[in-house]
C-alpha cells in the first residue's frame, strides 16, 4: 500500500482517541472522589483472560498519559500471541487516576486485541500460500487507524486508509462512467495525470475484467464470485496484463478463505476483520 503511517501519525491519533474517550466520562469521577483518599496509590495489572493477539498499546499508552500516570510497563508487544491468564502490562500511580483510566483503557485494548486476534485467524488460514490478508474501510468511525494497526499486528497488511491516495472503481463508479458516456480508460488516464498510480478496479464480469486490464488497472478486485470463477479470471487477467495484482473480496468467510487463497489471488480483503469482531476478555485488576 502507498500510505506510510509514521510513529508520529500514530502518536497523534492515539492522543486524539484518548482525549475523546476520556471526555465521554465527564470532567470528574465523583465515585472515586468520595471513596478513594486523594493520596492513595495503586498497581493496576492488565490481564489477558483468554488466548489473544495483543494490539493497541500505543492507544492504551495515550489514555494512561492523559490521566497523568507513568507509562505502562508492557510484558508483550503488539503482534504477540498471548496465553490465557497472562499479565500483559502493569501501571503504578495515583489510584483515582488509575480508576479514571480503567474503562477507556480496556475499551481500546479489548477492541484492538479483538481485531488482531481475528486477523491472526485469517492469516493462519492462508499460511503457506502467497496470499495476503487486507482490511477494508469498514472500520469504526474515528478508530480507523487503531483498527488498521491492529490488523497489521495480527499479520494482515495495509489496503486503502482513505479515499485520497488510490483509485478504487466500484460498481457505482462503473455506473457513473456509463451514465456520463466515459470509459474506464478515461478515468484511469485522469488519475495518472494527477499523480495517482494505485489504480484498483472492482470487476463483476469478464467484460469488465478485460476492460480493466486494457485500461491499465494495477489491481483487480474480483467481487462476490465463486472460487472457480476467481481462479479462471485470475489466470485470464495475468495473460492480459503482466504483473497485475489480483484481490478477491466479497462474501469470503474464514471457512472458505483457504479455497480462495489456493485460487492464486495475491490478496483477500474482508470487512469481517473490523466491522463485527468480538472484544476479547481482558481485565484490569487494581491492587
Amino acid at each position: 500500500m502507498h500510505e506510510v503511517v509514521s510513529a508520529a501519525v500514530i502518536a497523534d491519533d492515539a492522543s486524539r482517541v484518548a482525549e475523546l474517550a476520556l471526555a465521554e466520562d465527564g470532567a470528574r469521577d465523583v465515585t472515586s472522589a468520595v471513596t478513594i483518599p486523594a493520596d492513595a496509590h495503586g498497581v493496576a495489572q492488565l490481564e489477558a483472560r483468554e488466548v489473544m493477539v495483543i494490539a493497541g498499546t500505543a492507544w492504551a499508552d495515550a489514555v494512561v498519559a492523559a490521566c497523568g500516570l507513568p507509562p505502562v510497563k508492557w510484558s508483550a508487544r503488539d503482534g504477540d500471541r498471548i496465553a490465557a491468564d497472562t499479565v500483559v502490562g502493569e501501571v503504578h500511580g495515583d489510584l483515582r487516576a488509575l480508576l479514571r483510566a480503567e474503562r477507556p483503557l480496556l475499551n481500546i485494548l479489548q477492541r484492538a486485541c479483538g481485531v488482531a486476534t481475528m486477523t491472526r485467524r485469517y492469516t493462519d488460514a492462508v499460511a503457506g500460500t502467497s496470499c495476503r490478508i487486507l482490511h477494508t474501510r469498514k472500520t469504526t468511525p474515528g478508530l480507523r487507524l487503531m483498527e488498521v494497526a491492529a490488523v497489521v499486528a495480527g499479520g494482515g497488511e495495509l489496503h486503502r486508509l482513505d479515499l485520497a491516495h488510490a483509485v478504487m472503481v466500484k460498481d457505482n463508479h462503473w455506473q457513473g462512467l456509463t451514465a456520463a458516456g466515459r470509459s474506464l480508460g478515461d478515468a484511469l488516464d485522469a488519475a495518472r495525470s494527477i499523480g495517482v498510480n494505485a489504480l484498483y478496479v472492482e470487476v463483476e464480469s469478464e467484460a469488465q475484467l478485460r476492460e480493466a486490464c486494457a485500461a491499465g488497472a494495477t489491481r483487480l478486485l474480483i467481487d462476490n464470485q465463486r472460487v472457480e470463477t476467481v481462479a479462471a479470471w485470475t489466470t485470464l487477467a495475468r495473460t492480459l496484463a503482466l504483473g497485475i495484482e489480483i484481490e478477491a473480496t466479497g462474501g469470503i468467510t474464514l471457512e472458505t478463505l483457504r479455497q480462495y487463497a489456493d485460487a492464486g489471488v495475491d490478496y483477500i480483503s474482508t470487512g469481517a476483520l473490523t466491522h463485527s469482531v468480538r472484544a476479547v476478555d481482558l481485565g484490569l485488576e487494581v491492587r
